[in-house]
């Protein structure tokens, strides 16, 4: 008897996830809890390990296809073993896709009115480009619930979900579609589309796409799809500038204690299994000054200011096909060791895919470090829903004034990007001089 093989729940907000690639293909042998297929949701991306032991008797679901959770995906059985399927059109015999981004086609300019025709018909945005947050939020809903609403006419951004971030469920959009009052709104007209499209003072943004092609004609260009990562972060970044008004402060901050300490200690926490870098001295500062200053640990919703009172701190790490912030919870409970421990696990483990969703959750303050890069300093754009974010600079020597003499120290940009809804210079100001202080003199 076959085994199916089903989408898993990768955590409590996930309705649906994307098979990014599969690691067996049809009629390898796989062992009980090997890694199977590799999947992405828009939370963490991870591979998942087989349920069962036997053969990899059929893959039902492409690379690059999208189902919602406990969808079959694939069957495993004995060797020999049909499947029930097999003939049948629609049955996957390959791992190959044309969601895949193995091969990447390459376009000449004769074809780029084809390229743009095709890519505009197969593509749909999560959310009219006007859409407010309110919007966005409620339109992240599971394939299930916009097959339902497409079916009845309903423009699910209407809608008051009662999921988490204002989602739309199944249970609301059965109920809405039961009480009637789909039929009573109706399908909204293309005109009415149209018009809503562009508010009195604000860009007609369709026109404007139109009038700026990302091709034009005569172009040579190589046209390669979105992962499913880079997708989410578009999405996540595009909604965090529509949501808060950026602004950022920039402090030079003397690292010359930190170095000292770090060479002196490094052994000691090497031989307890932890690396200390310099970003762990960052968090233990971090922590200590959301602590003296907790407008910085926040979320606005609507007109009230939520004061988080855990700081879960999110450290971004970057990978190769794009970033991921794993949070170490409850931070401010852990010592400069504990502290160089989580940082170095959490960041091995997103390399690896082997993060849990909820451990990419639930941060309430991030940093990011494109120092390590050789920037100077950045300017990150703020994690939603929280209201701060630290960008740090590449840590160099450089000569420094001390006491009316010069001296040569190890020096490094802090950036605090912060939501000027609920924070001003003056306390950005505050927060940054009080981190500056802390890092110059620290103590363990």
């Amino acid at each position: 008897m076959a085994t199916d093989v089903l989408m898993p729940q990768m955590g409590e907000s996930i309705a649906e996830g994307t098979i990014v690639r599969w690691i067996k293909k049809p009629g390898d042998a796989v062992d009980r809890d090997e890694p199977l297929f590799e999947i992405s949701t828009d939370k963490v991306d991870a591979e998942i390990p087989s349920p069962a032991a036997g053969v990899l008797l059929e893959i039902k679901v492409k690379e690059g296809e999208t189902v919602p959770v406990n969808s079959v995906v694939a069957l495993i059985g004995e060797a020999g073993e049909r499947t029930g399927t097999e003939g049948t059109e629609g049955s996957t015999g390959s791992t190959g896709s044309e969601g895949s981004t193995g091969s990447v086609p390459q376009v000449q300019g004769s074809q780029v009115p084809q390229v743009q025709a095709e890519t505009a018909a197969a593509t749909t945005p999560a959310a009219p480009a006007e859409a407010t947050v309110e919007d966005l939020r409620r339109t992240k809903s599971s394939p299930v619930v916009r097959k339902i609403a497409a079916e009845h006419g309903v423009d699910i951004s209407q809608l008051q979900g009662s999921g988490i971030s204002g989602r739309v469920t199944k249970k609301d959009i059965l109920a809405y579609v039961e009480s009637g009052a789909s039929k009573q709104a109706g399908p909204a007209s293309p005109s009415a589309a149209g018009a809503s499209a562009a508010p009195a003072g604000r860009p007609d943004v369709t026109a404007l796409a139109a009038a700026y092609p990302a091709v034009r004609q005569g172009e040579n260009v190589r046209v390669e799809k979105m992962s499913v990562m880079r997708k989410k972060i578009a999405e996540h970044m595009v909604y965090s500038m529509a949501t808060s008004p950026h602004v950022y402060s920039v402090y030079e901050v003397d690292f010359h204690r930190i170095s000292k300490l770090r060479d002196k200690l490094k052994g000691e926490y090497e031989a307890a299994g932890a690396r200390l870098t310099f970003t762990s001295f960052i968090a233990a500062a971090t922590v200590d000054a959301i602590r003296r200053f907790p407008f910085v640990n926040a979320s606005i919703d609507g007109e009230n200011i939520i004061y988080k009172q855990d700081i879960n701190l999110g450290i971004a790490v970057a990978l190769d096909n794009g970033l991921l912030v794993p949070v170490i919870r409850n931070a401010d409970e852990r010592n400069l060791l504990g502290l160089s421990r989580s940082i170095a696990d959490l960041a091995a483990r997103a390399r690896s895919k082997k993060l849990n969703p909820e451990e990419v959750q639930g941060g309430t303050f991030t940093i990011t470090n494109p120092g390590i890069f050789g920037a100077l300093y950045g300017l990150p754009v703020i994690n939603q829903p929280q209201v701060a974010i630290l960008g740090v600079g590449s840590i160099d020597k450089r000569p420094v004034v001390i006491e009316d003499a010069i001296a040569i120290h190890p020096v490094c940009h802090l950036t605090l990007g912060y939501d000027h809804r609920l924070i001003d210079g003056a306390e950005a100001g505050k927060f940054l001089a009080y981190l500056k202080e802390r890092l110059e003199n620290f103590e363990v």
